[in-house]
């Protein structure tokens, strides 16, 4: 294994936020829009948000996110998918070794039942608070839910990659992952669908981030689910 590489100093701490190119014939995602608008942006004093858009293509995408992460070091990552047909932002809690594709990716591979890591765990909890950043976000009026399901597909296949990443690199103290919904132009599109404006989304995205970052332990409230 080898050495735990030491994050060099820097005026500007930073954070890592992603999104994903459309997929499935959509014109847009609005995840790599939502990650685009803060780039740049001191999301708290000292520290900067850093933006990247990955290809919606399995083990590509895990290719760029390590790379990003390598030449940036943040100290939080987080990474953003469209989930068209949900009406909240929703952060994710689990993800799963597991890829299996209902639909073909941007370069037409489908896997199914195959781990995202033949060597990796069943799963990985997020190391973001997760509780803590989705009441932020309806305390400001906007909804948000704890969701625990990334799904099968490219999705997921990041953010289990992810976390699986963070093991090997320790100054990586924060990951996860953060579903958000079609956009109102792409509901146009999709009957009975719900939507949300980027500008939300991007408040949104901006108290998720502000509340990792100043947050100590989770909430221990409940955020469970029946089904």
């Amino acid at each position: 294994m080898n050495a735990p590489v030491t994050p060099p100093k820097t005026a500007h701490d930073c954070v890592l936020v992603t999104g994903f190119e459309p997929f499935d014939g959509e014109a847009v995602n609005p995840s790599a829009q939502l990650a685009l608008r803060l780039q740049g942006e001191l999301v708290l004093p000292g520290v900067r948000v850093e933006a990247a858009v990955l290809p919606c293509v399995f083990d590509a995408a895990l290719d760029a996110l390590a790379g990003h992460i390598d030449r940036l070091r943040p100290r939080l990552v987080l990474c953003c998918g469209q989930a068209g047909g949900r009406s909240a932002l929703s952060l994710e809690r689990v993800a799963i070794n597991l890829d299996d594709a209902r639909i073909p990716d941007n370069a037409g591979a489908q896997p199914i039942d195959r781990p995202v890591q033949a060597s990796g765990p069943a799963a990985y909890f997020t190391t973001l608070p997760v509780k803590r950043m989705a009441q932020a976000l309806r305390s400001a009026g906007l909804p948000a839910e704890v969701s625990y399901t990334a799904g099968t597909f490219v999705c997921n296949h990041v953010f289990y990659g992810l976390m699986h990443l963070a093991q090997q690199r320790p100054w990586l103290r924060q990951g996860g992952f953060l579903h958000v919904p079609y956009l109102p132009e792409q509901a146009a599109h999709h009957p009975h669908a719900a939507s949300m404006a980027l500008d939300t989304m991007t408040t949104g995205l901006r108290l998720a981030l502000q509340a990792a970052l100043q947050a100590g332990e989770d909430l221990h409230v409940s955020e469970g689910t029946i089904c």
